[in-house]
């Protein structure tokens, strides 16, 4: 989502650039995809309201980039965007939860671009690799946080004493045998719980598909949301024989150290929860967020997410053809998702023969309705 271009200069690195006419200084965030330059968001960031300030510690090393998996989402190309005005908006409300320290829940038809917003924020701001947690029907709080393998701990620990030939403490009246493996090697943080790690940036964390929990799900989050912390009950019990454990984190081959069981942030997360407006949620939880509604892509706006991908030849030679029947069959078929426009470009992109109406037919098996009333049949 791209806003009209700046030419000019940036200002100090302790103050966020200076802009023109159509973006206001205090923007950080600018939506144009294009990563941050002789700066951080540490540096542009200013202090948070002290109701919103946390002070977790030891700071936790930088997240790891997964540049295949924002390649992926957004495309190869500039950034894909939606009109100036709803740009604006957009970065409006970016930039209000980065100051304010609050989720940002994006709501819209599915298809529209909601999720790819938390891969465009983390990589125009440097912030490496997005955590994401995908909501189901059984979801709960404690997945997010963390996850306990108890069963895997006892199956080991009487692996070990079976193999040592030791008899476990009790049971014979002798001394305990082999000593149980590390707690720490049995617990992984959640998307959740490793965004609120004590990082001296922000994570990005995409809770996907909130609407789909279960309706206590969003009530869990406000105590999380409002304290920035959580405490693992197994390594609170454990504090005096174990003060300081590592754990797994939901970053591949991530570790943290947990000190007392408990997890505080410093930096608190930048999270972007995605709703396909299925369900209301609780006034208390809407209060906590910044609400951004998308709006439904016109040809421009499909234009742009197809060169974002294929490159502007692409768009250009397809662009045409495709979208106005992609929108046509949309309002036929009740909302078509993006997804399936992108792969009819691919096909396009791909054919050989630039058969506009051999094309077209293969559409409409990709172009299929959303709503589960069956199958689409191309009208003759």
């Amino acid at each position: 989502m791209t806003p009209p271009d700046d030419t000019s200069v940036p200002g100090p690195p302790s103050q966020p650039p200076a802009v023109d006419g159509e973006r206001p200084r205090w923007w950080i965030y600018r939506g144009t995809g294009e990563p941050l330059r002789d700066t951080t968001l540490g540096e542009l960031l200013p202090p948070p309201p002290p109701w919103r300030a946390f002070q977790g510690g030891p700071v936790v090393a930088r997240p790891p980039d997964d540049p295949e998996e924002t390649a992926r989402r957004l495309g190869g190309h500039r950034p894909a965007g939606y009109s100036p005005a709803f740009a604006r908006r957009e970065a409006d409300l970016v930039n209000a939860a980065l100051m304010l320290r609050r989720p940002l829940l994006v709501s819209g038809r599915p298809g529209t671009g909601k999720s790819s917003l938390a891969y465009r924020i983390s990589r125009e701001l440097r912030l490496g690799r997005v955590l994401r947690w995908h909501i189901t029907s059984r979801t709960t709080l404690q997945r997010g946080l963390y996850e306990y393998d108890a069963i895997g701990r006892v199956q080991d620990t009487a692996a070990l004493r079976a193999a040592a030939g030791d008899t476990p403490a009790g049971t014979d009246g002798g001394e305990p045998g082999a000593a149980p493996p590390d707690i720490g090697d049995y617990i992984q943080l959640g998307p959740l719980g490793t965004a609120l790690l004590p990082y001296d940036e922000p994570r990005v964390l995409l809770i996907d598909e909130l609407d789909k929990s279960d309706l206590d799900l969003a009530n869990d989050l406000l105590s999380v949301f409002e304290d920035g912390t959580f405490t693992i009950p197994e390594l609170r019990r454990a504090r005096r024989r174990n003060p300081v454990v590592r754990v797994q984190t939901d970053d591949p081959e991530g570790e943290a150290a947990i000190a007392a069981g408990v997890v505080k942030c410093r930096a608190f997360p930048i999270v972007v929860m995605t709703s396909n407006s299925e369900r209301e949620f609780p006034a208390a939880f809407l209060r906590r967020c910044l609400l951004l509604q998308m709006p439904e892509p016109g040809d421009d706006d499909l234009a742009s997410m197809v060169a974002a991908h294929f490159g502007a030849d692409v768009a250009e030679q397809w662009g045409g053809t495709l979208i106005a029947q992609f929108l046509k069959r949309s309002r036929e078929r009740g909302g078509l998702s993006i997804d399936q426009l992108l792969n009819s470009f691919y096909l396009a992109a791909s054919s050989p023969s630039r058969d506009d109406e051999a094309l077209l037919n293969l559409t409409e098996a990709i172009w299929h309705r959303l709503d589960g009333t069956g199958p689409a049949v191309r009208p003759e």
